[in-house]
């Protein structure tokens, strides 16, 4: 059973052969796009639903949902991730000031400390998400070696 999205207006199956793309990165953004997006969600409903920017997380969590989806099509796999990937740096670039932060939670001084510790979350998940990321795509580009060397 095939399943379709609609892009561009165009019906685009999410499945495809797995031999022309990698399922690694794949399930790597589906997985960081499901921990944000739960990361955010109990973030703010532990702030008491204090501030709709709890959910800041959630968001990118959910944009890289549709990544992982979307890269689940051999067409749009490479252009899926490489915007997983951009979505991903921008996140990290938005939480550097409350990442800076940190010191305060842990000294007890932090005005919102709910909010640093949730950056911190997100910068360092999305950090490591790039740096696998950057590293599939070295991979992707070395010459592969000849069978029997």
């Amino acid at each position: 059973m095939n399943q379709f999205v609609v892009f561009r207006g165009e019906l685009i199956p999410l499945l495809s052969d797995p031999e022309e793309r990698n399922p690694y990165m794949t399930a790597l953004t589906l997985l960081v796009g499901a921990v944000l997006t739960l990361a955010g969600v109990a973030g703010y409903a532990l702030s008491g639903a204090a501030s709709l920017t709890a959910l800041i997380p959630s968001a990118i969590g959910v944009l890289l949902l549709i990544c992982g989806l979307l890269a689940r099509n051999a067409k749009m796999h490479r252009h899926a991730i490489h915007a997983g990937l951009l979505i991903a740096l921008l996140g990290v670039l938005g939480s550097l000031r409350n990442v800076a932060g940190i010191g305060e939670v842990l000294a007890g001084t932090a005005e919102r400390p709910a909010a640093v510790i949730l950056s911190t979350v997100m910068f360092l998940v999305l950090a490591l998400y790039l740096a696998l990321g950057i590293g599939s795509f070295i991979k992707a580009r070395r010459p592969k070696a000849a069978p029997g060397r």
